[in-house]
């Protein structure tokens, strides 16, 4: 692997051959395809070694890796993550912790990220935007961050994590309160000041905060409407909003959102808003396939999930079945670090053909965090991010969730992961070159 900061100075350009490509968009796989990058980190080619342009005598100069037909696929998003916190802590211990110690462990978690195959997050909730800076600059390896800084809860709701007697357990990292239309304006101000990407709201309760329950409204339906106006007013800043319960979805929906998050109450008439309007939703399933441990989790946040795991599987069942517009998503934190591609395997289980969860964490996910002019698909004059795995994820979806599988990680035209050499120049893992 190489080393961040040296190779935000070192990079060439970069040609991967001998691999099997899937682009992103959901076109049929191309056999023998060669990707080609320039120096500057752009895609000038994709497609077969045919038609590709020579990697000899002057035509190229870079380097080459050799993918040894292997699969070579876009860098991945998650659409729905919490790097600042370790899995399975809840949020209310960060106040608790060493900020120092917080600030080591949270590079630690995006270099995990990014090392699973993923190349760009969306933090909603926690995640601080010197993060963001920190990636941008080289200063720590992992990937390109969108990040809401704070979430947008009424008093009471999913996201106050304060005690009875007005002390905030997050260390005032977590959320803004809001309770009337004018304080949910202040509180997009109050975000957007900190340097958010975008706004996350709570539209409903949820699964881990103690004193609600999922089918819980949160936000009403116009504040949730003032929030979007202030995004609006200040550049169009996408709003996710957090929203388990039917009631909750549907004034999310109601209020102009971009994206339900969690969305397992979603009910037909839900699904029928969302799709009219243009909504996407992050099931985030690896919440209920691998966010259950009876022994790690308070008995009010088990029995919730337990009641509520059925009912996630067959209303998400039916949003895939009918087309729903679905970006990956795994809520990690909730589920480990890491693994995060494990999430195509869940979506796969609920009936989503192989090439469309592909789709869905990275054409469709580029798409809702409005990068999809850059990022998302192999094609000419996008961004060289890409990755190379072991298998064929379009036979065994399952391979891409393991990160071993993923053997190389490629960012922005630099190579951030190489286990199996593939690239000779690359340094050797853990080493400076």
């Amino acid at each position: 692997m190489t080393d961040a900061t040296t190779s935000q100075t070192t990079r060439t350009a970069l040609r991967v051959e001998n691999a099997t490509l899937i682009d992103g968009t959901g076109a049929t796989p191309i056999a023998d395809a060669v990707v080609i990058a320039d120096a500057e980190g752009t895609i000038t080619y994709a497609g077969p070694a045919a038609t590709a342009p020579p990697a000899s005598g002057d035509a190229f100069t870079g380097r080459v890796i050799d993918a040894g037909g292997r699969t070579v696929l876009p860098g991945f998003f998650d659409c729905h993550t919490h790097l600042a916190y370790a899995h399975g802590t809840p949020p209310g211990r960060r106040g608790e912790l060493d900020p120092v110690l917080v600030t080591y462990d949270t590079a630690t978690r995006l270099r995990q990220t990014l090392d699973a195959g993923v190349t760009t997050v969306r933090d909603l909730g926690g995640l601080a935007t010197g993060y963001r800076t920190a990636v941008e600059t080289g200063r720590i390896t992992g990937p390109r961050v969108h990040t809401a800084v704070r979430i947008i809860s009424h008093t009471g709701g999913h996201a106050d994590v304060r005690l009875p007697d007005g002390t905030d357990l997050s260390g005032g990292e977590m959320s803004v309160l809001a309770d009337t239309v004018d304080e949910a304006r202040l509180a997009v101000r109050k975000v957007l000041r900190a340097g958010a990407d975008l706004v996350k709201i709570c539209a409903t309760g949820g699964m881990g905060s103690p004193y609600d329950q999922p089918d819980d409204e949160g936000l009403l339906e116009e504040e949730i409407r003032a929030v979007v106006d202030e995004c609006r007013r200040h550049g169009g800043k996408p709003v996710a909003a957090h929203a388990q319960g039917n009631a909750g979805i549907l004034n999310a929906i109601r209020g102009g959102v971009t994206s339900i998050e969690h969305g397992y109450g979603l009910d037909d008439r839900a699904r029928e808003m969302a799709g009219e309007r243009g909504v996407f939703v992050v099931p985030t399933l690896s919440t209920v396939y691998a966010g259950i441990d009876k022994a790690t989790m308070e008995p009010y946040h088990y029995e919730k999930k337990v009641r509520w795991s059925g009912i996630t599987k067959e209303n998400i069942s039916r949003a895939i079945e009918q087309g729903t517009r679905i970006a990956l998503g795994t809520d990690a934190a909730v589920c480990p670090h890491g693994q995060n591609l494990m999430e195509l395997s869940y979506l796969v289980d609920l009936g989503m053909d192989p090439m469309d969860a592909i789709v869905a964490g990275t054409r469709t996910a580029a798409e809702l965090l409005g990068v999809a002019d850059r990022l998302g698909t192999l094609a000419p004059g996008r961004v060289a991010d890409l990755i190379v795995c072991e298998g064929d994820p379009l036979a065994d979806i399952g391979v891409l969730g393991d990160p071993a599988n993923v053997v190389c990680v490629v960012q922005d035209g630099h190579v951030r992961k190489d286990t199996k050499g593939l690239l000779p120049s690359a340094t050797p893992a853990g080493r400076r070159p």
